[in-house]
């Protein structure tokens, strides 16, 4: 597992799949590692070389002073493309993941083939929650909010059927960096890309939940009226929908990266 320099934070990335095949960049959300893709590895790989990540501030990557912008993060990503010889990748990214994407779609078209936004926004038009989470995290670690964003992130009825594949994102949330949690979560709650969306000049496919609280239809329908070409595709899930309906969001992201 390579570590790539970005601008002095080191940033922890896996690849998997044949070198010489098209690459696919996953990009996970916010308190989530790389091993939030677990169940795409293996269709990907087939098709795809492979490429996944821990952001600046979680798993194995650096902590940098926050807090940190969606620009940043985004300057990241094209780092990890430089450093493994990359000229252009698809783009798959969930919740923060999908912020950086709309970053890159709009100020690096050329880096990306094709664009996957799933579970996403491109503001955050009431702040207040994210300073409250924000302080209570700063308070009292990520114990303080765990059970409250497993249950943003799964159905209830996920949660009941699938209690190890929920542990083991439990597990790795709670294993974040308070720090790293504290800055990108600054990115997200004071980001608005709304002005961007008409810029991003890559195909694009926009995934949603249906019972997404955190990032909800409307948000996601607001990102396809915008961006030129867009489609748009709902899920039976909640926020973390490559979990929840991972066979589903394989279909159609598979469907969408080889047409």
């Amino acid at each position: 597992m390579p570590m790539i320099d970005a601008e002095g934070c080191a940033l922890r990335v896996e690849v998997e799949g044949p070198e010489t095949a098209p690459a696919v960049v996953l990009s996970s959300s916010l308190g989530a590692d790389h091993t939030m893709w677990e169940p795409q590895v293996a269709p990907l790989a087939r098709h795809f070389r492979v490429v996944r990540y821990d952001r600046r501030g979680h798993g194995g990557s650096g902590v940098t002073p926050g807090p940190y912008t969606i620009e940043r993060l985004g300057r990241d990503a094209l780092a990890i493309l430089d450093g493994l010889g990359i000229d252009q990748a698809h783009w798959v990214g969930l919740s923060l993941g999908g912020m950086v994407g709309q970053w890159l779609g709009a100020n690096a078209p050329q880096r990306l083939g094709r664009l996957v936004l799933a579970n996403t926004t491109s503001h955050m038009a009431d702040k207040q929650p994210w300073h409250d989470r924000i302080a209570v995290v700063r308070a009292g670690g990520l114990a303080a909010i765990v059970d409250k964003v497993m249950g943003l992130w799964f159905t209830e009825e996920f949660r009941e059927r699938e209690p190890d594949a929920v542990a083991r994102i439990r597990a790795a949330f709670l294993a974040t960096p308070v720090d790293g949690y504290i800055a990108c979560g600054e990115a997200v709650r004071d980001m608005d890309q709304r002005d961007l969306l008409a810029r991003i000049a890559v195909p694009t496919l926009v995934v949603a939940g249906r019972y997404d609280q955190s990032t909800p239809i409307e948000a996601a329908e607001f990102i396809r009226r915008n961006v030129p070409g867009a489609q748009l595709t709902i899920l039976e899930a909640a926020h973390l929908s490559n979990i929840e309906q991972a066979a589903a969001f394989n279909t159609e992201v598979l469907g969408f990266l080889t047409s």
